[in-house]
């Protein structure tokens, strides 16, 4: 192969596919960029690393959510392999996952991994790292999509972002975390950061181009104001009111699981209904 890098995506196929992990082939070695949720999809894109035949150098997380972490497990197949991530990510992971397996555990059966391995390796806004010829930069972006998210830039010309879910690609989102001021914040520093040639590899769906921040932005905020639009004394009809908003939005099925598991969360954020438990 050329010095350049080569993108594989995993799962293959987007079609059904719920989570993006990216698996980075340089001239000697592989650099994975997050993993998946379930044990099957983990153990394909383990299967697709021995494929390629070359060691795993790292794996480098873009954000705190389980979905990008649950298989890291099955990906480095107890290799010793540095886990890379802000400090913020590291710890976040490390809080949440008790809460995760009791969540994500009865959900997916045999699906959770049981056993979950975790970043071992911090590293600093800005910091970057060498891979043969190919250079990742972290962005340390602190809450945002997640609790905490750290965007990784492969190339020092900046036209290629691993960009975890800052944009989703037309699929409902999650917002049930509460940072959705500092998400907005964050989609205009980075569409200010980057060139209209950039190609954004993301979490679900993609890849996506600067554009689409726009249409991340406007997301964002008709979920906001459905919430806040919403008849709170009947929490039922609230929360259809909120769904019925959403599809004529966007009028698909993908994800919405993930913008009805945040309609409660939001609302308690806001002050408009109980705290949820």
């Amino acid at each position: 192969m050329s010095n350049e890098p080569t993108i594989h995506r995993f799962p293959v196929s987007d079609e059904g596919a719920f989570v993006n992990a990216y698996l980075v082939e340089t001239e000697s070695g592989v650099v994975a960029v997050d993993s998946l949720l379930t044990v099957s999809e983990s153990r394909a894109l383990r299967a697709g690393l021995e494929a390629l035949d070359k060691p795993l150098l790292a794996v480098l997380l873009t954000h705190s959510h389980p979905d990008h972490y649950a298989g890291l497990a099955e990906l480095v197949a107890g290799e010793n392999v540095p886990i890379i991530a802000p400090q913020g990510v590291i710890d976040v992971i490390v809080r949440d996952d008790p809460l995760k397996d009791q969540i994500l555990g009865p959900m997916f059966g045999d699906e959770w991994p049981a056993t979950r391995t975790f970043p071992n390796t911090p590293i600093t806004d800005g910091e970057s790292l060498t891979f043969d010829d190919a250079v990742f930069t972290v962005i340390d972006l602190g809450p945002s999509e997640s609790p905490h998210d750290s965007p990784w830039i492969l190339g020092t010309d900046e036209q290629i972002v691993f960009l975890g879910d800052q944009v989703y690609d037309r699929k409902h989102c999650f917002l049930a975390d509460g940072f959705y001021e500092q998400w907005l914040e964050n989609i205009e520093t980075l569409r200010g950061r980057f060139g209209s040639d950039t190609v954004f590899f993301i979490g679900h769906g993609g890849p996506v181009g600067l554009g689409d921040f726009d249409w991340q932005r406007v997301y964002i905020e008709t979920f906001l104001e459905a919430v806040n639009s919403a008849d709170w004394s009947k929490p039922e009809e609230a929360h259809a009111a909120v769904v019925a908003r959403m599809k004529e939005y966007l009028p698909t099925d993908e994800l919405q699981f993930l913008m009805e598991l945040s309609i409660e969360p939001v609302a308690a954020e806001l002050g408009l209904a109980a705290p949820t438990t």
